[in-house]
């Protein structure tokens, strides 16, 4: 892989069933599709040295000689997803998650690439903490993992940390976490730095005074059950505060997650502008509304809370015409003593690394997503976005590859997710797509029994 993610994070194959090395691998029988370069035809691919070596329709039935052969009996052999959302326990809250667990979660969703926020304890804000999860990585995950730093110290919104060592380090990205820049002056500065050194900047919008206690979305349905909500224009007025900052300072901006079609039309009006702006969703605000926290269910309860269906639908549309780029997670465990409480005191967050496909594929069963447009936020535009050499199916390229049946069904069930914490919304819930195989240039680090192996 390219430095931009060899210095990102390292990966591990000790726990890795180990695929001959300096061997060939030859995937046939694949339906191949890369969003990269809008390929989607009948074929194969062969690994060799962790790399893709080749591949086409002339793979579809061929193995050279002597390689291990897989065949993927028709099913979708794509790039492996990238996460560029996750928040993980280690340093400090390793009883929550660790870089190992983490990464076994993601080889099971089909994620090769995952980026972890800085809200940890210590914040990594310093260089010896990008050095610290690099280091860990190395020795514990099975995927790849990239740090994005924080861009105050502390998260406090305060004080820019060195964006520019931290970035020679290995960040890829710059975010305040969970918690919002409120001082424009501050925010201002920290977009100004930031571009000094091509640094981008990742921002939760949401105005921490006026979601100050609310415990879910405001509406009809906090009302019916009693509970204190937030207004959407939490997180618009703050997003719109914003993309007058860019456009004053002329730096790059994402929007970590929008949930709300009033955001996303402030998003178009930015890039209509020429701006350097992109945003994200997550898969919960994709595919749960408001109503599925019913009768007070705590794994529902995630920042930014979930939004009324019309919400929802708004992000399906915006994915679908591109005004939205890619798609995180969100994964944020959370143990059972946070959330095993009245929904106003339980903790955000929810799990979402190993449902993070599945849940996607809801969309694309529905008709509402094609595959290329689902896999192109979850591949090669994070990538782009991260400055990754990763996300695509080519020659040459690191062979970080993920095959499922987007057809088989199964049933989620939390205690067998490979996460330490399991508040997933998802418990109980049909899917239908299944991970069968990721593979970590070129080596498999998840296999689901079934596919066959001669």
């Amino acid at each position: 892989m390219a430095n931009a993610q060899n210095k990102a994070g390292g990966k591990s194959r000790k726990s890795a069933p180990a695929d001959p090395p300096g061997g060939e691998t030859v995937f046939i029988n694949a339906r191949l599709l890369d969003p990269a370069s809008n390929r989607d035809e009948p074929g194969g691919l062969l690994v060799r040295g962790g790399e893709i070596a080749d591949l086409g329709t002339h793979l579809r039935r061929n193995a050279p000689e002597g390689a291990t052969v897989i065949d993927c009996r028709g099913c979708v052999l794509a790039p492996g997803l990238i996460d560029a959302q996750v928040f993980v326990g280690e340093p400090g809250a390793e009883h929550r998650e660790t870089l190992k667990t983490a990464s076994n979660a993601a080889a099971a969703g089909g994620v090769t690439t995952l980026v972890v926020m800085p809200d940890t304890k210590p914040v990594i804000d310093q260089v010896a903490l990008v050095d610290f999860i690099q280091r860990r990585a190395r020795d514990n995950a099975v995927v790849h993992i990239a740090t994005m730093a924080a861009m105050t110290k502390g998260l406090a919104g305060e004080e820019i940390t060195e964006i520019g060592l931290l970035k020679r380090a290995g960040a890829v990205a710059f975010s305040n976490g969970k918690e919002s820049v409120t001082n424009t002056r501050v925010m201002r500065n920290v977009l100004n730095y930031a571009k000094d050194f091509g640094a981008l900047i990742v921002h939760h919008t949401e105005d921490p005074y006026l979601s100050k206690n609310a415990a879910m979305n405001s509406g009809e349905v906090a009302t019916r059950l009693g509970l204190s909500g937030v207004s959407k224009h939490a997180e618009t007025i703050l997003l719109e505060r914003d993309l007058r900052l860019v456009e004053m300072t002329r730096s790059r901006y994402h929007a970590a997650t929008i949930t709300c079609p009033e955001s996303l039309e402030v998003i178009r009006k930015a890039k209509a502008k020429g701006l350097s702006v992109t945003c994200g969703v997550s898969i919960n605000h994709l595919t749960l509304n408001e109503n599925d926290i019913g009768s007070y269910r705590t794994f529902f309860k995630v920042r930014p809370p979930l939004r009324a269906d019309d919400d929802r639908r708004a992000m399906v549309e915006g994915l679908a015409s591109g005004d939205i780029d890619i798609i995180v997670s969100s994964h944020d465990p959370q143990d059972a003593d946070v959330k095993r409480r009245p929904f106003a005191e339980a903790a955000d967050g929810a799990v979402g690394l190993e449902t993070l496909l599945a849940a996607g594929l809801r969309l694309v069963h529905g008709g509402d997503l094609t595959m290329m447009q689902l896999l192109k936020a979850l591949t090669i535009n994070p990538a782009r976005l991260l400055g990754l050499d990763a996300g695509q199916l080519a020659k040459g390229a690191t062979a970080d590859l993920v095959l499922f049946d987007p057809d088989e069904p199964w049933v989620v069930n939390k205690d067998l997710l490979r996460s330490r914490s399991k508040n997933t919304p998802f418990d109980e819930a049909r899917m239908q797509g299944r991970v069968l195989r990721t593979v970590v240039a070129g080596e498999t680090v998840y296999e689901y029994a079934g596919v066959a192996r001669t």
